[in-house]
C-alpha cells in the first residue's frame, strides 16, 4: 500500500447542525508516502455537499509544502460557521503528518 491515513481533529462551535451528531470536527485524508500528496480527504461537517467540498479543496494538495496554502484557500471559499474548527483540525492533521516517522 502507497498511501497513509491520517486525522485531524477540532472543537465545533455551537449551534451547528454537526454538533448534534458529533462534538468534535474530524478531518481524514488519504495521502501518498512518497510525496505527502492528498489523494482524498473527508469530512465530518453534516452535509453531503459540504463534505465534498472539503474533499475537492484539498485534494492534490501535498503536505510536504505546509499547510498554509490549503489554509488560505479554505479561508477564502468556506463562509460557514465551522470555518475556524475545519483549520484547526486540518493543522491537527498536518501535525499528525509531521510525527508519522514516530509510528514506525
Amino acid at each position: 500500500m502507497n498511501t497513509i491515513f491520517i486525522a485531524g481533529h477540532s472543537r465545533l462551535p455551537s449551534g451547528m447542525a454537526a454538533q448534534n451528531i458529533y462534538e468534535t470536527l474530524t478531518i481524514t485524508a488519504e495521502v501518498d508516502k512518497k510525496y505527502g500528496v492528498i489523494v482524498t480527504a473527508s469530512c465530518t461537517l453534516a452535509t453531503a455537499h459540504g463534505q465534498e467540498f472539503i474533499h475537492q479543496l484539498l485534494r492534490g494538495y501535498s503536505l510536504q509544502d505546509g499547510i498554509e496554502e490549503p489554509i488560505a484557500k479554505l479561508k477564502s471559499h468556506y463562509l460557514g460557521k465551522a470555518g475556524n474548527a475545519l483549520i484547526s483540525a486540518l493543522k491537527d492533521l498536518h501535525k499528525q503528518y509531521e510525527t508519522r516517522e514516530t509510528y514506525h
